[in-house]
């Protein structure tokens, strides 16, 4: 068996290191928001480039916190991508706005300027931009074009910690940014968890007290908030990692690389690096018209793989009455041929070359 990541094989490498943080942090008793949380958003700020970096209980509150931080709410539409994880949207519709869904790059998955500017109005009031599968948006001209129409950018890293644009993390661009630690991300913890990230001393303090029920000062609330905090014990596990978050990601790099190379002749389109930015492969993401057929080999050889995202949010149940009548011809087409490959910091060389063989034995 082949699985799409091997959390086992990662947690045998960091065990000791892991099991000494935890063990500590239970005998501390200091749960909720404790040293460990403290040390990780300094360490995280400091390694994305950041002012601020505020945990919180996943990246789906990340993105949410983030847009109300922003004061995006009713009536305001803020314009992303249908070829993501359905938080994106979520977050949006959470906070009253409307989100806006525009096609994508055919090569690179992600939305583009071009296709942002083309659905701008007097109602839009942010971009959230998707740094897909780990590979970044071309966040230089987003930003400007953000900054030309007046738009908050806030931008959606859950899959991209640790791709950099231009020598700048992705995350440090925008007016705030939220991450993902779902387990199988490229930093991972042992459970839900996320982050949001801002260079803005306001938004900070704000974000703050919106994870923490409204306060600051204990049972002293400004606003109305959420209970959305990341727990030490998780801080514990992304600490470890974070320290060795660029092996982990050379290690994705390499693996989709030799992916690349050994399924180049075949009658398929294997992932694309524009080189605006780097590609940190959260998945490995081909488009083949043959999936079914190569999903099905694969399956029969125990060898996992999956589909992100077979249909697109504009064609989604919750949103295609909205949508009526809209067409994203770029990302109806990939995502009725893309299919992801098993892609993890441990994967070996050997089980690379074994799924390309069967994949080969299909489309040859």
């Amino acid at each position: 068996m082949i699985p799409m990541v091997n959390l086992k094989a990662q947690y045998a490498e960091i065990k000791d290191e892991v099991e000494q943080g935890l063990a500590e942090t239970i005998a501390n008793c200091s749960f909720i928001l404790g040293p460990n949380v403290q040390a990780f958003e300094q360490e995280s700020a400091e390694y994305l480039g950041v002012r601020h970096a505020v945990g919180c209980a996943s990246g789906t509150d990340a993105l949410h916190l983030a847009l109300l931080a922003a004061g995006i709410g009713e009536g305001d539409e803020v314009i992303t991508s249908a070829f993501t994880f359905i938080a994106t949207a979520e977050a949006i519709k959470y906070v009253g706005a409307k989100p806006v869904f525009v096609d994508i790059d055919p090569k690179t998955f992600n939305i583009t300027a071009e296709s942002i500017e083309a659905a701008i109005n007097d109602n839009t009031k942010a971009v959230m931009p998707v740094h897909l599968f780990g590979q970044p948006v071309d966040i230089p001209q987003i930003k400007a074009l953000c900054e030309q129409y007046g738009l908050k950018l806030i931008e959606d890293c859950a899959q991209s910690f640790g791709a950099r644009v231009n020598g700048g993390q992705t995350g440090s661009f925008g007016d705030a940014a939220g991450y993902s630690f779902f387990p199988s991300k490229n930093l991972g913890a042992f459970g839900d968890g996320g982050l949001v990230v801002t260079q803005s001393d306001e938004t900070a303090t704000m974000l703050r007290k919106l994870r923490n029920h409204g306060s600051d000062v204990r049972y002293y609330h400004d606003v109305i908030g959420y209970n959305s905090r990341l727990d030490d014990m998780q801080a514990v596990v992304l600490r470890t990692k974070l320290k060795r978050i660029d092996q982990y990601n050379q290690a994705r790099r390499h693996a989709a690389h030799l992916y690349s190379e050994l399924l180049a002749d075949l009658p398929l389109a294997t992932p694309y690096e524009d080189n605006i930015g780097e590609h940190v492969y959260h998945q490995y993401t081909l488009l083949c018209e043959r999936r079914d057929e190569v999903i099905k080999a694969l399956q029969d050889k125990k060898m996992a793989c999956a589909v992100y995202y077979p249909v697109p949010l504009h064609q989604q149940d919750v949103f295609k009455d909205a949508c009526k009548g809209l067409s994203l011809p770029n990302t109806e087409r990939v995502a009725s041929q893309c299919m992801s490959l098993p892609i993890c910091s441990s994967i070996s060389d050997e089980s690379i070359k074994q799924i390309t063989e069967v994949i080969g034995g299909v489309l040859s």
